[in-house]
């Protein structure tokens, strides 16, 4: 049987594997140009490949993760099995290479160069407005408005697709964020001497790179904010319970916890046996009390809980807020 490719999964494939490649970059970036020089460390194969680097320079960090990540696959794949994904390797090697790229042509003072002009009073301002213009456009949001400019995509993306809004505001602000870098602007800084005065501020830039920071930051606690406040009120469990005697398990969620259940057959594969699991959803504020009272039912059930954005009907939000 020949393998045939849909020109859908081309697309997919390629989107996969450009999300990995800028991942990747993200990763080498974030350790080579962020981490190391604020003098921090950590592990994995990057981390070894930090030590082995200073003990005998000569040879990129990037070089010796490479080298790090292909023992430890010979290893695993001797020991354990060859079970490792061409993704694996894919990322490994665009990792090792992306680190590479940015240790050359990154110079190691731009990240501090650039954090040397973020002031830590206006990075608390920013966090502040942030989270309050992030609860402005949900409290809009919830009761069908919209403060227009991104929130209108948002809107309409969510029309069609099942997107949360903080994931399409963010999206659709980094764009603008980034464009912004290569525009020359003012900004405003306090002096005590001189008071407030105007700044200009040239394209690219450590001042350009330092607003960056502070737009980042925002966009982040505006589309967190209105998640949660979105979502607040909704977050349920929902908790599958397998246990010995399911009835009487049912009947003291009923009674004791004053909630439904809902029972599901099931067969547990292992051992071949027909079995019923119990379901429950319930707010997560009523989580805790109700794996106490599930505890003192059986001590050896065995139980998931699963986090639910939404849950409507009887009991809960009313459909017609959807």
């Amino acid at each position: 049987m020949g393998l045939t490719l849909s020109s859908r999964s081309i697309l997919v494939g390629f989107k996969e594997y450009g999300l990995m490649t800028v991942g990747m970059f993200c990763y080498a970036f974030g350790w080579l140009a962020c981490v190391l020089p604020a003098g921090g460390m950590g592990g994995g194969a990057a981390g070894l490949a930090t030590i082995i680097n200073a003990v005998i320079p000569g040879v990129t960090i990037g070089t010796y993760a490479f080298i790090i990540n292909v023992i430890l696959l010979l290893l695993g794949g001797f020991i354990v099995g060859w079970k490792f994904g061409i993704k694996t390797i894919f990322c490994i090697v665009v990792m090792s290479l992306m680190m590479n790229i940015v240790e050359m042509y990154i110079p190691r003072d731009t990240m501090p160069n650039i954090m040397a002009e973020v002031d830590a009073g206006n990075l608390l301002l920013v966090v502040m407005g942030a989270a309050s213009c992030g609860l402005g456009i949900a409290v809009a949001f919830m009761q069908g408005g919209s403060t227009g400019g991104t929130d209108i995509v948002a809107m309409i993306i969510n029309k069609f697709r099942r997107v949360s809004y903080g994931r399409v505001l963010f999206m659709t602000d980094c764009g603008i964020l980034i464009a912004s870098l290569f525009i020359s602007s003012t900004t405003y800084e306090y002096d005590v001497v001189n008071g407030l005065r105007e700044i200009a501020v040239e394209p690219l830039s450590p001042f350009a790179f330092a607003k960056i920071v502070y737009g980042f930051i925002m966009i982040a606690v505006i589309g967190y904010t209105v998640d949660l406040v979105q979502s607040g009120n909704q977050q349920s469990n929902q908790i599958m319970i397998v246990c010995k005697d399911y009835q009487k398990m049912a009947d003291m969620i009923l009674t004791k916890a004053h909630r439904g259940a809902t029972i599901i057959d099931a067969q547990g594969w292992y051992s071949k046996n027909e079995s019923k699991i119990v379901m429950v959803v319930c707010r997560k504020r009523d989580t805790s009390h109700l794996l106490k009272l599930i505890k003192e039912e059986d001590p050896k059930a065995f139980l998931t809980v699963g986090s639910v954005m939404g849950v409507y009907g009887q009991g809960f939000d009313a459909l017609n807020k959807v």
